[in-house]
């Protein structure tokens, strides 16, 4: 396996294009509890341009009814991501906010005790901080967000490091 950069300029773009929109490659969650895991998923695929078929435990979208809970579920997407085992597909790891670069995936909870939305940073200040990270996201769709203007009880950033091919 070989370690590939993860592409943001086209997660970011993928992100800026279907914001307020629908790609008709994908099904539309929202009307299942939301589509903001299966939009950064997409942003994710278009930056990586690789899945992971493994049964269960992969990150995949094959259509409506294939496809890995990675794919459309909030922890699940956050396991795979950050996973230990080394295996094909994007990868990186929990970091500090501080961290964040476009094409970087940050997961809000509400209630502090899961989290419920996966919103794709597409541009950060100079010392990236919840008032500068701005996001796209689908579900209450977005694009140019700034993160501050959740209301949210606890942050999680994942930081892209790179993509195993």
């Amino acid at each position: 396996m070989r370690i590939v950069e993860y592409n943001r300029s086209a997660a970011v773009k993928y992100a800026h294009r279907w914001a307020y929109a629908r790609n008709p490659a994908y099904y539309d969650y929202g009307s299942l509890g939301g589509n903001c895991t299966n939009f950064a998923s997409q942003c994710i695929y278009a930056g990586s341009r690789v899945m992971n078929y493994t049964p269960t435990f992969g990150w995949y979208y094959r259509n409506a009814g294939d496809k890995a809970p990675a794919w459309t579920g909030v922890a699940y997407l956050y396991n795979f991501m950050t996973r230990k085992t080394e295996s094909i597909g994007p990868f990186g790891r929990e970091a500090p906010l501080s961290e964040a670069r476009p094409g970087d995936i940050v997961q809000i909870s509400f209630d502090g005790m899961s989290f419920q939305h996966s919103p794709v940073v597409v541009q950060t200040g100079q010392n990236p901080a919840p008032e500068n990270i701005l996001v796209a996201a689908h579900t209450q769709d977005a694009d140019y967000r700034p993160l501050g203007t959740y209301t949210y009880k606890k942050l999680r950033l994942i930081h892209f490091l790179g993509v195993r091919r």
